[in-house]
């Protein structure tokens, strides 16, 4: 298979002793919760710096107005000192940042930036005016506050990049449609995606992609109707392999037959591999980190990045 490279492809890395701006781009969080969180990120040997409206509660639901928020970010990549942006927690909020946002000091200065959920819209922005390399991966308040919040192996990997990074059945993996495929990682939180569809900030797939997919108390006729959206809409034009997240936040036990089903109509008869479970995002248990923008090798046995 053709290898692409897109140009200006930056990936950042996180070193230990590096320092680690906190922020909330959308939804307030519980200060004890955050302190948690960076307790837990000063033992792994990182630095946490809070933003000044990471704390910040209101207007609404949002941690400080979009300003406020968006500063915060504008801050972060700015100060040389910082090597990582990490969000706290999403909710909803981030998508009102993207126009407040400045490609042009993010591209001078990138950082690897981390989260989930809410910030799909800032990996998508990130990705698409900065050809940034990021990690759906563990956030302050949701994931590192709690003991047993952060899968070591994929977060060194994709974060330092100590290691190969590697996702297969032990971390939740199980194929639906067998096959093998190559493309870039991409995706996040299916509804962000979708909410971003026709909008500038739409994820743009250039090049040859495995999506990445996955999300929160979404029932299945729900992720029928997104996953045909995204068809109807060209998004799928480029994608050669689906990767779905754990579906254990969205439907008991009992339904996971028919959220497949649902998933797989929704679909359409896509020709390429399909695989269900990894342990990403809203999960109870260890997240798994996932290095969007990397280069990955899909089959049967898992997924592999190979760049």
């Amino acid at each position: 298979m053709r290898r692409w490279r897109l140009k200006g492809l930056v990936r950042p890395r996180l070193r230990r002793g590096g320092r680690v701006a906190v922020v909330s781009p959308a939804a307030y969080t519980q200060a004890e919760k955050v302190e948690q969180g960076c307790a837990r990120l000063r033992d792994y040997g990182y630095e946490p710096v809070v933003m000044p409206h990471a704390l910040a509660r209101g207007p609404l639901y949002y941690a400080g107005t979009a300003a406020q928020r968006a500063e915060d970010l504008r801050a972060a990549f700015a100060d040389a000192s910082i090597d990582a942006v990490l969000c706290t927690r999403g909710g909803w909020g981030s998508m009102e940042l993207l126009p407040l946002l400045d490609a042009q000091l993010v591209r001078a200065n990138p950082k690897l930036f981390v989260g989930y959920s809410d910030a799909t819209s800032l990996h998508t922005w990130l990705w698409n005016e900065c050809g940034l390399a990021t990690v759906h991966g563990p956030m302050v308040a949701a994931d590192w506050a709690r003991e047993d919040g952060l899968e070591e192996r994929t977060w060194l990997a994709a974060a330092e990049g100590v290691g190969t990074w590697s996702v297969g059945a032990a971390d939740g993996l199980r194929v639906l449609c067998a096959g093998e495929a190559e493309g870039r990682l991409l995706g996040g939180c299916l509804s962000i995606l979708e909410a971003g569809l026709g909008t500038p900030w739409a994820l743009r797939t250039e090049e040859p992609c495995v999506l990445w997919l996955e999300d929160t108390g979404v029932k299945p006729y729900q992720w029928d109707r997104m996953l045909r959206h995204l068809r109807f809409a060209g998004a799928m034009e480029q994608v050669r392999g689906v990767v779905f997240g754990d579906m254990g936040a969205n439907v008991e036990p009992r339904e996971m037959d028919l959220m497949e089903a649902a998933c797989l109509h929704g679909l359409g008869g896509f020709a390429g591999p399909v695989m269900l479970g990894l342990k990403s995002g809203h999960v109870p248990g260890a997240n798994r980190s996932v290095p969007l923008g990397a280069w990955v090798r899909m089959s049967a046995a898992g997924l592999f990045a190979v760049e």
